[in-house]
């Protein structure tokens, strides 16, 4: 039967006396096609790979800097008309794994009406990251919902997202294009429904690791919201950032940080990072 068939398919393609070995080229073409896309699918591979190793080592430099740390901070707040307000704080983070979970906790001293004001975060890797916000006036320790994340950090531009990182693992990467100093990456998030923007590009520094520039989009595609990093200075070796400004772009009020006094490794122990700490801060770790 297969002999019968398969001299019939030469019949149909001999041609003055030729045999046209159609069935070879098609299996050679077919080979040829497979090899391509198995190539293509390496290749798409290669990037994902590329762009996610870049955007781990992003964090690592932003927000995993050294065992643990502390930081002086201060926010300028500017409105649309000019006006100013002026946020001061302590920053103490401790790192339980890089890329993993981490202990922050900010303690507010200026001005007076947010005094005293504690804000806690336990991020975790696999699960959404658990925020308080202890009110001093009230002597209340209130959790901040995960749908907060993405609210106004006391009145900043700054997110609580902002404060803590955003979970990479929230968002799919590209890379858009490097040249000889950055790379840049377009982010799209996975759950649209959970946040404000429909996508992101962040310009990242190949020297340092650290995002420069991030633009935030809506679903139109207008840029709607800017970060922009000002200042980095070497730190025990350590490039970190001592001034950074996130940018309304409808109206271009803006909040303007600055760090000053920032330490790393310092052996912050484990039990500070509770509830405690909130009503009674560690004041040893705070001079």
């Amino acid at each position: 039967m297969t002999i019968t068939f398969t001299r019939q398919i030469i019949k149909i393609f001999k041609h003055s006396g030729k045999v046209v070995l159609t069935l070879s080229f098609f299996l050679t073409s077919n080979t040829f096609l497979h090899a391509e896309e198995d190539a293509t699918l390496s290749n798409e591979n290669a990037t994902t790979i590329k762009v996610n190793n870049i955007i781990d080592q992003a964090n690592l430099a932003s927000y995993y800097a050294g065992e643990d740390g502390s930081a002086e901070a201060r926010m300028i707040i500017v409105d649309e008309n000019g006006n100013r307000q002026m946020r001061q704080f302590i920053i103490l983070r401790k790192d339980l794994q890089d890329l993993g979970d981490q202990n922050i906790l900010v303690f507010f001293s200026q001005p007076s009406n947010v005094k005293d004001t504690v804000f806690r975060v336990e991020k975790q890797l696999k699960s959404d990251d658990n925020r308080w916000l202890y009110l001093p006036a009230l002597d209340l320790v209130k959790r901040i919902s995960a749908g907060d994340k993405r609210t106004s950090f006391v009145g900043s531009h700054f997110y609580y997202e902002d404060v803590s990182g955003r979970n990479s693992n929230e968002d799919s990467f590209t890379l858009v294009s490097e040249d000889k100093n950055t790379y840049t990456i377009s982010a799209l998030p996975k759950d649209q429904q959970s946040v404000e923007f429909s996508s992101y590009t962040v310009k990242i520094d190949k020297q340092n690791s650290l995002p420069i520039e991030t633009i935030y989009f809506d679903k139109n595609n207008q840029a709607i919201r800017k970060m922009t990093v000002l200042q980095v200075q070497d730190i025990d070796g350590i490039a970190t950032v001592m001034k950074s400004r996130i940018t309304n772009l409808s109206n271009s009020s803006y909040t303007e940080m600055q760090f000053r006094n920032v330490k790393y490794n310092l052996g912050l122990p484990d039990n500070i990072f509770s509830e405690r700490s909130m009503r009674t801060p560690p004041k040893s770790w705070l001079d």
